[in-house]
């Protein structure tokens, strides 16, 4: 679980360097409830993915230098009693969480038939 966390931090952190809304390392570590030693880390991860991330002196914000677009998405097939279960995890991550609204967050398959049912 601890990757999933991770995951949702450096999302979390990609939408705030994202707005330029980040504020100074302590305060950004204060905002996301980790030490200041894990925003190094999580920002030399998504450096790690490419990502030209700037911070501003004057304006006490990390920023991206250039276009960078994060997407997670985490998907889980559970297999049990002859039927397979799909759980789409990508809404947690939206920046708006209504764009899920009325559509099926997980799909049941009843054995070769894919009936698909929604709760």
């Amino acid at each position: 679980m601890n990757n999933i966390k991770n995951l949702e931090r450096l999302q979390r952190l990609h939408l705030l360097i994202e707005g330029e809304n980040t504020g100074t390392p302590k305060e950004l570590a204060a905002l996301m409830g980790i030490s200041e030693r894990k925003v190094y880390q999580l920002v030399e991860e998504l450096k790690h993915l490419n990502a030209a991330i700037c911070y501003s002196r004057s304006r006490k914000t990390y920023y991206y230098c250039d276009d960078f677009k994060l997407m997670i998405n985490i998907s889980v097939t559970v297999l049990s009693n002859n039927e397979v279960t799909e759980i789409y995890g990508g809404s947690y991550f939206l920046k708006k969480k209504s764009f899920l609204q009325g559509s099926c967050g997980g799909q049941k398959y009843c054995g070769l038939n894919k009936v698909r049912i929604c709760a």
